[in-house]
């Protein structure tokens, strides 16, 4: 059954969907194999990945010229890693199935406190005022970055259907984009209203990447505000793409 969603999903989406979102890749750069993508954020010009499986989960910095690894830390190894967003001088990181999130000092990766969640934790990304949090159901939750308090729900529509198994998310000029778990595609969402407005397509990189792992999905959006570009990979991809976006 959790094969057949994503399935059916990718058939609801393939006769709906409408690409609007052009794109053209700017840079390429090596991506680690071994790293099952679960977060992505640009902050301090570092890029900021966090990885998954249990016994596997890390936070890593990466330089964002070349993508090499300048730094990393382990999550709690019987804990699988997930998303992770920006707050502050902060890295505020969740778990998958355990409801257990973590708090990181940014410069040298110091746990400096845990949290807990109600559910599922997919993906993580943040505005000036929340974290937003996806539980790969068709629900953003906002929550309040100091506490991670639950703030409000909005449920995540395309032409009125709601659109689930939302994975990796990053806010990007009053949107979240959203990666679709096993679909080739990103939401653009606003989150107000929860309404999809528009579509990235990036079926050629999956194409490129993936090969014939079923696992290594499109996952990973990272938004650059200096140089305006969007940074994507997925999980064990050999390649991480800054993208330029015209609309």
């Amino acid at each position: 059954m959790l094969r057949l969603l994503p399935a059916l999903l990718l058939l609801f989406l393939g006769t709906t969907a409408r690409a609007e979102i052009k794109w053209e890749i700017v840079k390429t750069l090596p991506h680690d194999t071994r790293a099952f993508t679960q977060g992505l954020f640009i902050a301090d010009g570092r890029l900021f990945e966090s990885t998954g499986l249990v016994g596997q989960s890390e936070l890593r910095e990466l330089r964002l010229s070349d993508g090499s690894v300048l730094r990393r830390t382990p999550i709690r190894s019987d804990l699988f890693g997930e998303g992770i967003a920006p707050w502050r001088d902060r890295i505020i990181s969740i778990t998958w199935r355990t409801g257990l999130g973590f708090i990181w000092r940014r410069r040298d990766f110091k746990q400096l406190g845990s949290f807990t969640y109600k559910g599922e934790g997919w993906g993580l990304t943040s505005n000036d005022t929340d974290l937003i949090m996806s539980d790969g159901t068709a629900e953003l939750r906002f929550l309040d970055p100091e506490t991670q308090a639950e703030r409000r729900r909005v449920t995540v529509t395309w032409r009125g259907e709601p659109v689930r198994n939302l994975n990796e998310l990053e806010y990007v000029g009053g949107a979240v984009y959203a990666n679709i778990w096993y679909a080739s595609l990103i939401a653009r969402i606003d989150p107000a209203s929860g309404i999809i407005d528009d579509w990235l397509d990036l079926g050629s990189l999956v194409a490129k990447n993936a090969g014939t792992d079923s696992g290594a999905v499109l996952n990973g959006v990272a938004w650059d505000a200096k140089a305006r570009l969007l940074y994507v990979t997925g999980k064990n991809w050999p390649h991480l793409y800054a993208l330029r976006l015209r609309d």
